[in-house]
């Protein structure tokens, strides 16, 4: 337990999660410029705004590729070997999992998230559905090494990785992500994953900037969290969500920006801001095929198959372990 997270206790409930938190937002508001992760979008508010981000029509990715993966759901199955293991690197929401789950003869499904309650809550409602599929939920962090069930061991693996949350990485640390999976699936294991794509700068924009404000309000959710979490006093009325596409890096960045002079204070420590000052909270990079194709090849996978939408939004792409 660190200094910061002593104090915490004194008046919130306390445990490692919320250590962690702390010491990653302290650590990073020191920062200049200032930064925040963002996988601490996704507490209980932000993942319902980001459920309602995904029905937006400006927000074209979740309903792309659910198309993608209706569409050659018969393509996908040809290549997945009969009682294989699906493994999920960051399981959320079912609704495509369902849809490998429907149409392929899996032996076992494993989903991966740092949510220990979520994953249970997930895995109970898809036992309901697929009573004949051995399940086996890991809360573990899946972006660092972690060990697969027993009772997975001898199945053949494929990962599955959706929702293009391969962007939120810097490439170096995609890279090292897919070198992890491979080695977490093994030698000749598949992966199953999505990859948004270059495209028209006003898509993307709008995209991250929709009409309705929920994608600032999903911005802004990460202060209010810190605010019940860790005690921190953010004003979000001083605030506001900016979106920006970053031409010579390939990547939207999202930034909230203080509207006035102002001062923050978490856990003893206080950060002051400048009017105009931003808190970098994410990246999404897009790809083209042939730069993903040289990604994963630098992580020892080969790509077997990519399939895009008919208007080349959106990629799926299976790959092999080599």
């Amino acid at each position: 337990m660190n200094v910061h997270a002593a104090a915490l206790t004194k008046a919130y409930p306390f445990d490692e999660a919320t250590s962690a938190f702390a010491g990653d937002v302290i650590g990073d508001l020191a920062r200049h410029p200032k930064r925040l992760s963002p996988k601490y979008f996704y507490d209980a508010a932000g993942s319902e705004l980001f459920e309602q981000i995904t029905v937006l029509p400006e927000y074209y990715p979740t309903r792309t590729e659910l198309g993608i993966l209706r569409d050659r759901a018969a393509e996908i199955a040809a290549i997945i070997p009969e009682g294989a293991a699906l493994v999920e690197f960051g399981a959320g929401a079912t609704t495509k999992v369902r849809l490998l789950l429907e149409h392929c003869e899996f032996g076992a499904y494993v989903p991966v998230d740092i949510s220990g309650d979520f994953l249970k809550a997930q895995a109970d409602g898809l036992r309901k559905d697929f009573p004949a599929l051995g399940i086996y939920p890991v809360a573990a962090d899946f972006t660092a090494p972690f060990a697969l069930p027993e009772a997975v061991a001898a199945m053949p693996k494929v990962g599955f990785f959706p929702g293009s949350t391969l962007g939120n990485f810097e490439p170096n640390e995609a890279a090292a992500f897919l070198r992890s999976a491979r080695n977490i699936l093994g030698h000749g294991a598949q992966m199953i994953i999505g990859v948004d794509l270059e495209k028209d700068e006003r898509v993307l924009y709008d995209a991250y900037n929709d009409a309705a404000g929920v994608t600032a309000r999903f911005n802004l959710n990460v202060l209010a969290r810190i605010n019940r979490e860790l005690g921190g006093n953010f004003d979000l009325s001083g605030f506001m969500h900016r979106s920006i596409y970053n031409r010579d890096r390939h990547r939207i960045e999202m930034h909230l920006i203080s509207r006035k002079a102002q001062t923050v204070r978490i856990l003893g420590n206080t950060f002051a801001f400048r009017p105009g000052e931003s808190i970098h909270t994410e990246n999404s990079y897009k790809y083209s095929l042939e730069r993903f194709t040289a990604l994963a090849r630098s992580a020892g996978w080969s790509v077997r198959e990519s399939w895009t939408d008919a208007d080349g939004m959106f990629s799926v792409h299976a790959l092999t372990a080599e």
